[in-house]
């Protein structure tokens, strides 16, 4: 089996998608999957910018350090490097489908897709809030996280 590489997306990649990029690294860690982890943006507005503050005290809070992430915007090859890309959002996921090369081989779907009870459902994005509303967040892409590790570590090694 290839080994699995995820990809976060939101809009920006400066809360959202750094936090589940976060929280998934911590859930592969305590799983011990050795697995690709990485996020983007769909939008180009903050490549190169470290994550919101709120989001990187969300992480401390948590003991992980989020510091040195960088927005980047999604590529084409992101379809074809990793295995698995999740939207965080609806508006995300239509964006990803529409800008799919016709060749990019990666699972794409919705991430609390991965949560029973939540399909369907975007993480909502904190960034124009305050505080609760990245640890809203951060337990919308954890709980993503640890489904994510469990649907993975227990997929047969071939």
């Amino acid at each position: 089996m290839a080994r699995a590489s995820i990809l976060f997306v939101c809009l920006g990649n400066i809360c959202r998608s750094p936090l589940a990029e976060a929280a998934m690294r911590a859930e592969a860690d305590k799983a011990g999957l050795d697995i690709i982890v990485d996020s983007a943006g769909t939008g180009d507005w903050h490549v190169g910018s470290p994550p919101d503050q709120r989001a990187q005290r969300q992480a401390l809070s948590h003991g992980i350090d989020i510091s040195t992430y960088r927005g980047r915007q999604v590529s084409a090859e992101d379809f074809r490097r990793f295995t698995h890309i999740f939207a965080l959002d609806t508006d995300n996921l239509r964006n990803l489908k529409r800008i799919r090369p016709s060749d990019g081989a990666a699972d794409l779907a919705l991430l609390m897709d991965m949560v029973p009870g939540r399909e369907g459902t975007g993480v909502v994005d904190p960034y124009y809030g305050d505080e609760a509303g990245f640890a809203d967040t951060w337990d919308d892409v954890t709980r993503a996280a640890r489904a994510i590790a469990k649907r993975i570590s227990s997929i047969p090694e071939r």
